[in-house]
């Protein structure tokens, strides 16, 4: 069932969605093919090949456009948190200038259509974490910006610093034991 908010237009191989949180577009393949009743308000997908791609393929395109249809009418939304003193974050323009602990700031491109939210700048200590979110229309769009600003500094398991996800535990390690006197 599609929202009454949301706009469908289907031409050839190709699915346009467009609602309040934006507009997505995506080319469905040749082995499912996808129809819209705008009476009922409702997509429906068919699978025009019994193969095993065929089948596989029809469960893909269900699922991805109905992620679109969530995209553009809620949006999708990722929080992340900084552990680490001095660590901060913040927006520059289009970038998103990241200070982890190297001795230069990671500057990452903000793609188009998300946005990011700053709850806490910059961490306070070890115990207060900067917190962010990244919020947008387009769910791999923002799984994968999120991933990579996560790649700029993953979290270590001994003192615990780097980007998490929001409410991520790490499993941290004991680190070395100091054994007593000087060898010898």
């Amino acid at each position: 069932m599609v929202p009454g908010a949301v706009k469908v237009d289907l031409s050839g191989q190709k699915i346009h969605v467009s609602g309040p949180k934006g507009k997505l577009e995506w080319s469905f393949p040749g082995s499912v093919g996808v129809a819209f009743d705008a009476g009922k308000k409702v997509i429906s997908i068919e699978r025009r090949e019994n193969t095993k791609l065929g089948r596989a393929m029809h469960g893909t395109a269900r699922a991805l456009i109905q992620n679109m249809v969530t995209g553009v009418t809620d949006g999708y939304s990722r929080s992340l948190e900084i552990y680490g003193t001095g660590y901060s974050v913040k927006v520059e323009g289009k970038n998103l200038v990241l200070n982890v602990g190297y001795a230069h700031t990671v500057p990452l491109a903000i793609p188009l259509g998300l946005t990011v939210n700053i709850e806490v700048a910059a961490t306070r200590g070890n115990d207060v974490p900067a917190k962010f979110s990244i919020v947008g229309p387009d769910k791999q769009v923002v799984g994968q910006f999120v991933r990579t600003i996560r790649d700029a500094r993953p979290p270590e398991p001994y003192q615990g610093k780097g980007i998490r996800y929001g409410g991520e535990q790490i499993k941290r390690k004991q680190g070395k034991a100091f054994a007593g006197g000087a060898a010898g």
